[in-house]
């Protein structure tokens, strides 16, 4: 790796830790500097500022859930657990969404409309081939999934899981996931 995209990844990497405990406002650049080992004139010479560096924190740890959680709409259970796996693995990604949610967007779509297209459309696929019930949108089949995946994570109001948690409780958290999903959605 590249010595710049080397930095870029460590001040991601670090932007997360601070950004996910902190938010925005009480997020520091110095901090993030000082754990990625990076000045904060480098810093600024790639991001910009703290926000665009937040902005791009957030899409690095979505684009990671994505890679870890491909959709595949002929198959939600299983998307449904890779997406409880990418959590518990990646419990910033909820906590920055909750922070960009408090300062920033309160309402409407945190993330792109055009984002979610090639996700709603490959679901309208699934549903005109008889893979998932057609009575529902598109659009809040895939809200319902997401949410549904999330039950356990550091989003919850009820259990926050983590890595730790024993096998037998994430398998038996999977199943039921899987079992939800397949219940609410079959055709």
């Amino acid at each position: 790796m590249h010595k710049t995209q080397a930095s870029k990844r460590r001040l991601l990497d670090a932007g997360a830790l601070e950004f996910a405990a902190h938010g925005v406002a009480g997020g520091r650049v110095d901090r993030v500097s000082a754990l990625a080992k990076v000045s904060k004139a480098q810093l600024y010479a790639y991001y910009g500022s703290k926000e665009a560096l937040f902005d791009a924190v957030l899409d690095d740890q979505v684009r990671g859930i994505l890679d870890a959680a491909p959709l595949a709409a002929d198959d939600l259970p299983g998307y449904a657990v890779r997406l409880y796996d990418a959590c518990v693995d990646r419990p910033q990604l909820v906590r920055l969404a909750t922070w960009a949610r408090l300062e920033r967007s309160p309402t409407g779509f945190l993330f792109a409309e055009a984002d979610e297209k090639p996700k709603t459309d490959a679901i309208a696929r699934a549903q005109e081939t008889g893979h998932i019930d057609p009575a529902l949108p598109s659009a809040d089949v895939h809200a319902m999934v997401i949410a549904l995946a999330m039950t356990w994570s550091a989003g919850s109001l009820t259990y926050t899981a983590t890595p730790e948690d024993a096998e037998t409780d994430h398998d038996r958290r999977r199943a039921s996931l899987a079992a939800a999903v397949r219940q609410a959605f079959a055709p």
